[in-house]
């Protein structure tokens, strides 16, 4: 993390609203939502961040993906489940049983995981 440099939660997810309420195909939706988990969980890898209100706002967004994902044709699906996928392997490195509880969201929504 660079000095002065802003890593605001809200501010992401205010983009991800404006887009919903702008445009709000659910592809496009689900791509930003997917991303957001990416980086999400690859600054707080990076940084070491031990944050719980951040990781809550990692696992809700997390499983708002996965309702949006499930929305679309079938052969958009795998691509970005594997990408969430992998946010939950970076995401078992956190604590606070975010890998866990991202592990449980994707076997309600079916999907099969690597361990």
């Amino acid at each position: 993390m660079f000095k002065n440099q802003d890593t605001s939660v809200s501010k992401a997810k205010k983009a991800i609203s404006d887009y919903k309420n702008a445009i709000g195909l659910p592809l496009g939706l689900a791509e930003l939502m997917v991303f957001y988990c990416e980086r999400a969980s690859g600054f707080s890898d990076d940084v070491g961040l031990q944050d719980e209100g951040y990781f809550d706002a990692l696992v809700r967004m997390f499983e708002q993906a996965l309702k949006t994902i499930s929305t679309l044709p079938e052969g958009r699906r795998p691509e970005l489940f594997a990408r969430l996928d992998a946010v939950r392997r970076i995401s078992h490195n956190f604590g606070y049983g975010v890998g866990d509880d991202m592990g449980d969201l994707l076997a309600e929504y079916g999907i099969t995981r690597a361990q």
